[in-house]
């Protein structure tokens, strides 16, 4: 495992990701969901389907995809556009260890603001009632791994990386996720919510997709973006050299 981490490159990536503008947005959604979690618990006294409402309707389903799109992209894509991926490239790292780092580094970023938050709205809005906070928290977690590496991917590969991964989460997941059944076959997530229903006590929590397949999936695309990443890195180091 240590020869696919590189401490400077994490050092570095954690730097990028975490600057004062990407920063206000990371801090800004977590933010906002403590918000109206603490105002409908104040206002209304949410019931459990309340919770489940906010947790993924809007945890789930927008916060957790809108953090990936940021940590993700922001983990190589900004390098890439202003060229200085090359110095890195030129250092003697193994273009595996650049990218699995950086992935690290997105995954790492993407659960804490994204897990970590959903569970203590949870446990604000119903005090972790039929295990709904931890479920929606070990959702968010999950997915942040499979969204860092889908939107890692979409760094090296577009310089509209950020507008891509917004079409993905927005148009995708949320629009057509909602409107056609078999584009939720193919929603990460609909496999979180998979592992989340598993967790959950009751009802309340769905998924269009069983919990082997959902998990086949998420580490199927996990691997396979991560590796044409890779791939696509290699592609990028041969081209800056020509």
């Amino acid at each position: 495992m240590s020869s696919l981490y590189h401490p400077t490159v994490a050092r570095l990536t954690y730097r990028a990701l975490l600057g004062r503008r990407r920063a206000l947005i990371l801090f800004s959604l977590p933010a906002l969901l403590l918000i109206i979690a603490l105002a409908v618990r104040v206002l209304t006294s949410a019931d459990d389907s309340t919770a489940d409402g906010i947790l993924g309707g809007f945890a789930i389903a927008t916060m957790v995809p809108l953090i990936g799109v940021i940590a993700g992209t922001g983990a190589i894509g900004p390098e890439i556009d202003d060229g200085s991926v090359l110095y890195l490239l030129a250092k003697p790292v193994k273009r595996p260890t650049i990218i699995v780092t950086k992935l690290i580094v997105a995954i790492g970023v993407t659960a804490a603001f994204s897990a970590i938050p959903t569970l203590l709205a949870g446990f604000i809005l119903n005090g972790n009632g039929h295990q709904l906070a931890v479920a929606y928290a070990v959702a968010a977690a999950v997915a942040s791994v499979a969204y860092s590496a889908i939107f890692l991917l979409l760094g090296t590969v577009t310089r509209h990386a950020v507008v891509a991964g917004l079409v993905y989460a927005l148009v995708w997941e949320a629009l057509f996720g909602s409107l056609i059944s078999g584009a939720r076959t193919l929603s990460v997530q609909q496999w979180a919510l998979a592992l989340a229903q598993k967790i959950g006590e009751g009802d309340l929590i769905t998924s269009d997709v069983g919990l082997p397949a959902a998990v086949v999936l998420l580490v199927a695309v996990t691997v396979a973006a991560t590796w044409y990443a890779g791939s696509k890195l290699r592609t990028l180091t041969v081209a800056g050299e020509e």
